[in-house]
């Protein structure tokens, strides 16, 4: 259960008596959980009918605790059983009108479809090339222009990984640092190196016969993601002399 966040003014202080928050107190309120989540992702989120704030006259938006309990369950789900935002919002609604359903389990979307996944093939949440500029706030030319450098690619059906929008979302952040795009394609060959080396010391589980062990490969790819992760922004943190709260 998320808190609302409580003394201070402005931008990120709660609303109004009445406990309604502003977006940037929500941001504040999931980031503990959610460190990449970003007011673009919450906007689009709303977009795709996932939550439904009030709006003051002057057209501001105003979270409830119910609409930021909701946004965790919706960023949660994506998170860890990787479903495509049209499910989440149909269990969700089903949940609130008091019906008993087991949360789904699905596999690759196709024309938009989720498809059953069979025991062996991983879950890919997906997003469409429209969904996917209007969640970052880019131009069909801006997307054309990363691609051309590698930091983001489609799938081979056109659509994107969700993790497009966090990739795209930072990338306009660093943007206002004056940091283009192209400066980026350092990271991003960092990055194939980290994914390859990850790749190299899982590929034994993968290939394996028993199911229950490749089923165990992704579980370790996880794991040693998140590993790579974290030593790549000690990495940076300690040859900039800095440290990150």
């Amino acid at each position: 259960m998320f808190q609302t966040p409580s003394g201070g003014a402005g931008h990120g202080a709660a609303a109004t008596d009445s406990g309604l928050m502003s977006i940037g107190a929500v941001l504040n309120a999931l980031r503990d959980e959610f460190p990449d989540i970003t007011i673009s992702k919450i906007r689009f989120l709303e977009s795709e009918g996932l939550v439904e704030p009030r709006r003051t006259p002057a057209g501001y938006r105003k979270f409830s605790a119910h609409d930021v309990e909701r946004l965790g369950h919706v960023l949660r789900m994506q998170r860890d059983h990787y479903l495509p935002l049209k499910v989440i919002r149909e269990h969700l609604d089903a949940v609130e009108r008091g019906e008993a359903v087991a949360l789904p389990r699905v596999g690759r979307q196709r024309d938009g479809e989720a498809v059953p996944e069979s025991a062996d093939s991983p879950t890919v949440a997906r997003i469409g090339r429209d969904e996917l500029l209007a969640a970052a706030g880019i131009g069909d030319q801006e997307l054309k222009e990363w691609e051309s450098y590698g930091l983001l690619a489609p799938l081979p059906d056109g659509a994107y990984d969700a993790e497009a929008v966090t990739v795209a979302s930072l990338v306009v952040q660093l943007g206002r640092f004056g940091i283009e795009p192209r400066h980026l394609r350092v990271m991003k060959a960092a990055a194939d190196r980290e994914a390859g080396l990850v790749d190299q010391v899982v590929a034994p589980l993968k290939r394996h016969r028993n199911p229950q062990t490749r089923a165990h490969a992704e579980a370790r790819t996880k794991e040693l993601a998140g590993l790579a992760v974290r030593l790549h922004a000690a990495l940076v943190q300690t040859a900039l002399g800095v440290r990150l709260p």
